[in-house]
């Protein structure tokens, strides 16, 4: 990591201690905590992160960037950071200035569509959109007649059907019915629905590698501090051994995490064929330990673990939640066998050795 890497990654940690910490959150029923630290990130830059600086945004680098979603995941913070981060790199791609406050992007799933209608109306329905409730403009990929573009759309004035994933976080289905967005214009070549369904992918699977960071610190914290039949439960073989699992989960995934990362601020391009085998590849092990890991968490808290007063829920659930935003992992699966079975036997070693 560079030492600019470092600044914005130190950055994002201190807002995030002084202003997400969990216990704090956790108490908090009225969700204050929200306003101040919505704020903080906005003074700092980090919700338009990836937007340039003659755009309005902050000009920091996609790894910079990156590191500022790990550091997210490691605190599981429930405003839309990422969701921000994610629409003002789209908005950029397309040459659009992104505007203040939250913003989502949709569709968040790759099986659905928004279509460019010939008068510039937008048609189509989303879902799963994350917090499209809370936003106040909506960075939109459509399909027309000409090709792809990216649309800015205010919230208000779609129809946004309130949901709720497994943290309780919203996850919205979004209705286009002819709305006239803001500002429309063509995506470039190479920014489609696979690109930000690949982009959106490493990035929960960050936010997924940093929450299960978290997972096995407090686990490991707590383990040291329970005493049953008159030793740490740290002690117990069978504890050791369900802290070793978890610890190999949280490794794998931040690993994997990682590499992805940097595979997609290293190209040009999401058509390399070593880009999409890191991104799918991330998001399906990711999602993988984040079951895993989550059941092992819970299992080392016992009961305690499950009450709503303990802070592990906020980072197992939305570790969990976060598996299906941009294409769950059976999905990708599916691709990657897809796009395995389709290169032939004797092109699979090479390209698993691309990287």
């Amino acid at each position: 990591m560079s030492e600019s890497e470092n600044i914005v990654v130190e950055t994002a940690e201190k807002i995030f201690g002084d202003l997400a910490d969990a216990q704090t959150i956790n108490h908090d029923k009225e969700g204050k905590w929200k306003a101040p630290l919505w704020r903080a990130l906005t003074e700092a830059g980090l919700p338009l992160s990836w937007v340039p600086e003659d755009m309005g945004g902050a000009g920091a680098s996609l790894a910079e960037g990156f590191g500022v979603l790990g550091a997210a995941g490691r605190f599981a913070i429930a405003v839309p950071l990422a969701e921000t981060m994610l629409a003002g790199w789209l908005l950029a791609q397309a040459k659009i200035s992104s505007p203040e406050g939250e913003m989502t992007v949709a569709p968040a799933s790759p099986k659905d569509r928004v279509t460019l209608n010939a008068d510039g109306t937008l048609t189509g329905r989303a879902r799963g959109v994350p917090f499209a409730k809370a936003a106040r403009h909506i960075a939109v990929l459509a399909h027309g007649a000409n090709g792809v573009s990216v649309a800015l759309v205010e919230a208000s004035k779609l129809r946004i059907e309130a949901g709720l994933n497994l943290a309780n976080d919203n996850s919205d289905t979004v209705t286009f019915e002819k709305v006239t967005p803001s500002v429309v214009k063509a995506a470039p070549k190479g920014c489609d629905q696979a690109a930000l369904m690949l982009m959106g992918s490493v990035v929960r699977s960050l936010q997924i590698a940093g929450a299960l960071e978290s997972m096995l610190d407090i686990s490991v914290r707590y383990s040291n501090e329970r005493i049953a039949f008159e030793k740490k439960i740290s002690k117990f073989q069978a504890v050791q051994h369900n802290l070793a699992k978890l610890a190999g989960e949280s490794a794998a995934a931040l690993a994997a995490a990682t590499s992805a990362a940097d595979a997609i601020a290293s190209n040009a391009s999401f058509d390399d064929d070593a880009v999409f085998l890191e991104a799918v590849g991330a998001k399906i092990r990711c999602s993988e330990a984040a079951e895993k890991g989550g059941a092992i968490a819970h299992q080392v808290h016992g009961a305690i673990g499950f009450t709503i007063e303990h802070i592990l829920h906020r980072f197992t659930l939305r570790a969990l939640s976060w598996r299906d935003d941009f294409g769950s992992e059976s999905f990708w699966a599916v691709k990657l066998g897809e796009r395995v079975a389709a290169r032939g036997a004797d092109e699979l070693w090479p390209l698993v050795a691309s990287r």
